[in-house]
């Protein structure tokens, strides 16, 4: 046995209503707290995101500096094949048995 719609009394419609209303509030409510918490979680990984990447900074500071490296390490090996050089010319006959340079 169904009653139709037309049965319901005002009283009952508002009843019905009050109950979707009920319903739909609730739900809302719920998602808002999802919503609070998931903003709460973002918050708190911004934070510790933020303090990484001050440290970050803080230890990558100095990279443009490495520019003027490589020039440098030219200048380094220019330098190291000349002391070779001097090496090479004062122990060039050393150690064949006579002391002397050939």
């Amino acid at each position: 046995m169904t009653l139709p719609i037309a049965a319901l009394s005002n009283h009952g419609a508002w009843a019905i209503a009050l109950i979707i209303g009920l319903v739909a509030a609730l739900a809302v409510a719920g998602l808002l707290a999802v919503l609070v918490r998931t903003v709460t979680d973002i918050k708190t990984s911004v934070a510790g995101l933020l303090d990484v990447a001050g440290k970050v900074a803080g230890q990558t500071a100095n990279i443009p500096q490495l520019e003027a490296t490589a020039p440098v390490l030219g200048m380094i090996v220019e330098e190291a094949l000349v002391q070779d050089g001097y090496m090479n010319a004062l122990t060039d006959g050393y150690g064949n048995g006579n002391g002397a340079a050939q």
